[in-house]
């Protein structure tokens, strides 16, 4: 049986009680007594129209069921089946028009377009992965994909295929025509990079094979680099608001194949991540609460680290620092090295045995996981993180399959 204390009127797993108290609020400003005051509040106040919010969803699928039993075998007639949906409250009138107030949104979320993965927080390695795949090879993306077919003498094969990296190389290289082109030529015939001083700012030139030197169409896509050694390591540039990042390096093996010494182009990628504690896990009971919400909270603080063996050897992953360069304005530019981190709780359904309410009741697990998902957040806002995640100070939480606008 399991050994519960009781806090805020609510019975909670002694185990899950103590990651609470010894883990999540240390660090974030809320004082014990008033976290479960007020949780217990919360769950007085909502745990009762949470019941009633899915009663009112089984009274509503048990009327469409027998509407649909009932017209078994005859043609759908849909202003017939919209009205009896419209008549038993399926279907509600549309809001009026209204406008968003919400406000220190991150770009991520107001302002850039670009992918966004999903994936099971209780599983550290995953979870990692996600929020490092801000930014990714797209070398190693058409090198080891069917983007570039392996015909021709173009398998990728057991070792590295020269030829094929020359065609990713030369694929590449139309990549970047397409997103940030030149005035003249291809960045496939570029032979050096060089940096311009302005007044104000700094440009870039490339010089073409043939001696000839050109710049970018929009110079405004120059937005930063780095140096070693007086020479320019890393090019940034910015289309769209996503950032590629040219690396040189001409004593690197692949650097060879282009007559820049570019070793790769990284894209900025997976601007935002949803860490799930729903769809893709399975979390039943305190015990696999507390792995969840103990991952969420090595994100939050960016100590989440995880050990494994790849190939024989040992790996250990954790999460990605900035990336910082030098701006194309003076100072320097520092872009973040991980995916802006939403968390998706839990829906309306389900209940979880780690709390129970004062009449011995499972709470819903989904307004456990907004409590304790946002306290855990509170740690990124005071800034107890080795690296930020929201750099607007806000928390992003999706509450999933929520039925019309009453839930």
């Amino acid at each position: 049986m399991t050994e519960r204390i009781s806090a805020g009127g609510l019975q909670v797993a002694k185990a899950l009680h103590e990651f609470i108290e010894d883990r999540a609020l240390p660090g974030t400003g809320v004082a014990s007594d008033a976290f479960w005051q007020g949780f217990g509040a919360v769950v007085t106040d909502l745990a009762p129209l949470n019941r009633a919010l899915l009663a009112k969803r089984e009274q509503l699928q048990a009327q469409i069921d027998e509407w649909c039993l009932a017209h078994r075998g005859r043609p759908l007639d849909m202003p017939a089946y919209k009205a009896f949906l419209s008549g038993i409250g399926y279907l509600v009138p549309e809001g009026a028009p209204f406008s968003i107030t919400t406000e220190n949104v991150d770009d991520e979320i107001a302002r850039i377009a670009g992918p966004q993965l999903v994936v099971p927080v209780n599983n550290a390695r995953y979870a990692l992965n996600a929020a490092n795949a801000r930014w990714g090879s797209l070398y190693d993306a058409f090198y080891g994909t069917d983007v570039i077919p392996e015909d021709g003498g173009l398998e990728k094969g057991l070792t590295f295929n020269a030829r094929r990296g020359a065609a990713v190389v030369a694929r590449v290289a139309a990549f970047l025509d397409d997103a940030v082109p030149l005035t003249e030529g291809s960045h496939a015939e570029v032979s050096q990079y060089a940096l311009v001083q302005f007044n104000d700012h700094m440009g870039l030139s490339a010089t073409l094979a043939d001696g000839r030197t050109t710049g970018l169409v929009d110079p405004a896509e120059f937005v930063g680099y780095s140096e070693q050694e007086g020479q320019i390591s890393s090019i940034v540039l910015r289309n769209n608001g996503l950032h590629i990042d040219i690396l040189i390096d001409r004593d690197h093996p692949v650097a060879k194949l282009h007559p820049a010494g570019i070793r790769d182009v990284q894209l900025e990628s997976a601007v935002t991540t949803i860490m799930d504690c729903e769809d893709s896990v399975a979390a039943v009971d305190a015990q696999d609460k507390i792995q969840v919400y103990s991952n969420w909270l090595g994100l939050m603080q960016g100590s989440l680290s995880e050990r494994f063996y790849k190939r024989g050897q040992p790996v250990e992953r954790a999460l990605n620092p900035d990336r910082d360069y030098t701006s194309s304005r003076g100072g320097k530019l520092s872009l973040p090295g991980r995916s802006l981190m939403l968390v998706r709780n839990v829906g309306h359904l389900m209940t979880n045995d780690a709390i129970l309410d004062q009449a011995g009741h499972e709470i819903p697990e989904g307004i456990m996981d907004a409590m304790l998902t946002a306290l855990i957040a509170m740690h990124d806002l005071r800034g107890n993180s080795r690296y930020r995640n929201s750099r607007s100070g806000s928390v992003y939480i999706v509450k999933p399959k929520m039925h019309g606008p009453e839930e």
